[in-house]
């Protein structure tokens, strides 16, 4: 349904412009500590894993140093997977829960497959609970030649050498009821559209490549996590947030086009998770590990089917 919903900034029908941004960014409030919560667990992560700086994002006042957790065994001659968080900075369990995965159960794949961990692409919006980035950017929309996210572009630098390497990618993420009482109505005010109201669907859910489907591992992940917390159902019109349910709790978007994290690689298997913190029926671990449980049966699978 499309609404007349004024959001507190702009013009209805006109894109912003920079004083709207500018103006959208003073109102954005740093809520917690990417120091506290990620740099010094993954500090504490040293002792076991290399730890590598592959950039820093510079907001002026602000600077963020970018890490990535990388195996110590690692051997050419290995398998690579990535996991992803914090992509969308407000989305707390993928950052979490990609932590926790270090944390407890990354030293059972050594000497199976070299793991690159980056729990928190996007430090800023992580501290502002935001998705965006300072400059009204998506960076899960900018995956892609010159692009306007620093973060997409420290990450796909970080990539560059091993893009063809890596058989495995998944890309921790939550859809959360803030993406329809703030952040899709800040989309439709930023783009100068009409908001069209959506529906949040109660429950886990995995995005796969619509342009490289993998339905056995998508179902795979989705049966590890089922035993975690609950899965979303289809709506009314057999749709997961307006796409076409393909098989239970999956859904294709087309990873590369759309400039998606996922598609950041050529890799074989690919995912995204979306986990759905604000239902009655979840709590804040349960959404932690989900993420995990969610890694562990992706990597376990490729293994098993390399």
């Amino acid at each position: 349904m499309t609404t007349d919903a004024f959001y507190p900034i702009g013009t209805p029908g006109q894109p912003w412009g920079p004083a709207e941004v500018a103006d959208w960014r003073s109102r954005q409030v740093r809520r917690r500590s990417y120091d506290v919560d990620v740099l010094r667990v993954v500090e504490d992560l040293r002792s076991r894993f290399d730890v590598v700086e592959y950039g820093r994002l510079d907001y002026g006042a602000e600077v963020y140093p970018l890490f990535a957790i990388e195996s110590r065994d690692w051997k050419d001659e290995l398998p690579c997977a990535l996991v992803t968080g914090g992509v969308h900075g407000y989305e707390t369990s993928g950052v979490h829960g990609a932590l926790q995965f270090v944390d407890a159960h990354a030293s059972r794949y050594a000497g199976r497959v070299n793991l690159i961990v980056v729990p928190c692409v996007s430090p800023w919006a992580y501290e502002r609970i935001h998705r965006w980035n300072p400059e009204a950017v998506d960076p899960n929309r900018s995956f892609r030649a010159d692009s306007p996210a620093q973060e997409s572009a420290a990450l796909m630098r970080l990539i560059a050498p091993l893009r063809e390497r890596i058989g495995l990618h998944i890309d921790l993420h939550e859809t959360t009821d803030t993406d329809e009482s703030e952040f899709r109505p800040a989309l439709a005010a930023r783009d100068g559209k009409a908001y069209v109201a959506g529906e949040i669907p109660d429950g886990f859910y995995l995005v796969d490549d619509s342009e490289n489907p993998q339905p056995e591992f998508q179902q795979a992940v989705i049966a590890a996590v089922a035993k975690v917390t609950h899965i979303a159902p289809a709506d009314s019109d057999g749709q997961i947030i307006g796409s076409p349910v393909v098989a239970p709790g999956v859904i294709n978007y087309a990873f590369k086009r759309l400039g998606l994290c996922a598609g950041v690689t050529n890799a074989r298997y690919t995912t995204t998770t979306e986990v759905y913190p604000d239902s009655p029926r979840a709590t804040p671990e349960q959404c932690n590990a989900a993420q995990v449980a969610a890694v562990c049966a992706a990597l376990d699978f490729m293994l098993a089917h390399a």
